[in-house]
């Protein structure tokens, strides 16, 4: 990530933040780089267990040049990946949980390249608010269900 993407990522989540100065200070401050913001406003948040985020997002990949921001949490256990404010709200999925209006996440500085094992980003935000297409997230998320669970050879690539 160059420092201007680092930049427009950073400027875009503070977007958000009832008070950026403070966000970007939490952000310096904090030894793992991270701080609090809520979700709602310009994404929401699909969480899935990594042990079949991994695979989605393989899929996704290799569906799309970029998908949107994906984070991991501290014990690579869950992963989040950014969708479009109200998807959470209307999401219907097993094992799924979401992070929409009303909801905190914790969020690492983009670019920080601070690796302290914590929350970090495996896709960080581009600064566009490019976000995971949701409908394109299903597919992915299916395909690698799929994967698996031995259902399919090569999937959908």
């Amino acid at each position: 990530m160059t420092g201007s993407e680092a930049t427009a990522a950073v400027e875009w989540l503070l977007s958000v933040a009832p008070d950026p100065e403070a966000c970007r200070a939490e952000w310096e401050r904090n030894p793992r780089g991270i701080a609090l913001l809520p979700a709602g406003e310009r994404w929401d948040v699909l969480i899935i267990p990594a042990e079949l985020g991994y695979p989605t997002l393989d899929v996704l990949t290799r569906l799309i040049d970029r998908p949107g921001p994906v984070l991991t949490d501290f014990g690579d256990a869950r992963m989040g990946f950014f969708v479009p404010p109200g998807t959470v709200e209307r999401w219907l999925g097993t094992g799924v949980r979401g992070a929409g209006s009303g909801t905190w996440i914790v969020v690492p500085c983009p670019g920080s390249g601070r690796t302290t094992g914590g929350t970090r980003w495996l896709i960080p935000p581009d600064g566009s608010g490019t976000l995971n297409d949701p409908a394109l997230l299903e597919l992915a998320l299916h395909e690698a269900a799929a994967l698996m669970a031995g259902d399919i050879g090569d999937g959908l690539v």
